[in-house]
């Protein structure tokens, strides 16, 4: 509305917009220049390019200034004399490859708004689904640098877009480029230009991003797709046709078993306290917070053996001679490297979807004793899991037995190595 209280309209003029879907709006204030604020508008609508190759839609930001009041009642009377709209573009621009349907829209305000950040949600025509981050200062730089696309004549002053305390005093000239070439030339791209910031093969339809501020006072930025956020307790609502789960983000007892992993979690939501690993808001509220960071987790490290608890101290396996074995380890962190120890030896892990392996081909005398697979993460090693290998001894009359086992339990393994190479392949990260 302007100050009369009449609506102003978008132009109407053909091909100024092809059945646009309108995603949201923002209001972005500069708090030192308040004539100069701006409102942010988000949309897709249909390419007009023919091509067959052509995504059938296309993403776009608008603005227009929060005091435009309208053009002259002569020309442009109730509409908007700094609309000015530009290609929001998400992808691969080096393949030519992007998701061009816009879903959903975050804003992330800043105290300086060209600081503001904008996290757009797309999906695409091949059902994949990125997230691109976008900033203000970059939407300006185009808004306010591009040439006008069609427009091939000197540019009027005042600059088309320019907001103006008095909208309606605008020359005519610089109206009429609003009017008729109101499209921006350049695209405007994210801030890591070359590649999203997030890809999925899931179907994501929403996205809200949370800031926290860690136990060592630095803010952290959580990006959440589908997903709404309740405010206080951090818990994220999950709609699906038949229910609606939450999920608490401050998970916190997941990591309190030691300060170790309460600090190598690194989630900003928790912080190691006098009572444990507790989250952040209530531990700076009752001054709990004891604060580590992973450098001295690694030095203590380095200065301690990360031993099991008694009650882990190994898993017995007998064994005969002559068959094929494996251990499993569960992996707890994917920050950390994973190795296998026996005496002297040192072997990578095998990694099968949230297990770490040890594979044996054949059982020999070389292959029995103690065996621990050791997590690293910043310098500070654990002992996850141990398990002690003795022979198991067969009977002469037996030994056709023992032979059959090796096949058997190869082709066990194999099936389930079969199945997790299968569904790693269909997983797109």
């Amino acid at each position: 509305l302007d100050k009369d209280g009449n609506f102003l309209q978008f132009r109407r003029k053909v091909g100024s917009r092809t059945n646009p879907t309108f995603i949201s709006a923002s209001w972005v204030k500069r708090k030192e220049d308040p004539d100069n604020d701006k409102i942010y508008m988000f949309f897709r609508e249909k390419n007009s390019d023919p091509s067959p190759e052509a995504d059938r839609w296309i993403s776009r930001v608008a603005r227009v200034c929060k005091v435009d009041e309208g053009g002259s009642k002569r020309f442009f009377q109730n509409m908007w004399t700094s609309f000015l709209k530009a290609r929001l573009v998400c992808g691969f621009p080096e393949e030519s490859l992007y998701f061009n349907r816009l879903q959903d829209i975050y804003v992330m305000h800043a105290d300086n708004w060209r600081h503001t950040r904008i996290y757009a949600l797309f999906t695409s025509s091949w059902n994949s689904t990125a997230v691109c981050i976008y900033s203000i200062d970059g939407i300006e730089d185009v808004f306010e640098n591009s040439t006008f696309k069609g427009y091939d004549y000197n540019i009027p002053t005042p600059r088309p877009g320019t907001c103006a305390t008095n909208s309606r005093s605008l020359p005519l000239a610089t109206v009429n480029v609003v009017k008729d070439y109101s499209e921006m030339t350049d695209w405007v791209h994210s801030i890591q230009y070359r590649a999203p910031f997030y890809i999925s093969s899931n179907n994501y339809t929403r996205i809200v991003v949370d800031q926290v501020r860690a136990a060592d006072q630095w803010p952290s930025l959580l990006c959440f797709a589908i997903y709404t956020m309740c405010s206080f307790r951090k818990k994220l609502v999950f709609g699906f046709s038949e229910k609606i789960s939450t999920v608490d983000l401050q998970r916190c007892q997941d990591y309190n078993d030691s300060c170790e992993n309460c600090v190598l979690a690194r989630d900003p939501y928790c912080a190691w306290s006098t009572f444990g690993c507790m989250p952040t808001i209530f531990c700076f509220m009752l001054y709990y917070c004891v604060l580590q960071s992973e450098q001295n987790i690694a030095n203590r490290s380095k200065r301690e053996t990360v031993s099991p608890t008694p009650a882990d101290l190994g898993t017995v396996h007998l064994v005969p001679l002559g068959v094929p074995f494996y251990l499993s380890c569960p992996i707890a962190s994917y920050h950390a490297d994973y190795t296998w120890r026996h005496g002297h030896r040192r072997s990578p892990c095998l990694q099968m979807q949230s297990n770490c392996l040890h594979l044996i081909p054949v059982m020999t005398e070389e292959y029995y004793g103690k065996y621990e697979c050791v997590s690293e993460e910043k310098g500070y090693a654990k002992v996850v899991k141990n398990y002690q290998l003795s022979k198991q001894l067969i009977p002469d009359t037996n030994t056709d037995m023992a032979s059959a086992v090796a096949p058997q339990l190869w082709i066990s393994l194999g099936m389930a190595v079969a199945v997790t190479t299968a569904a790693h392949a269909q997983i797109t990260i």
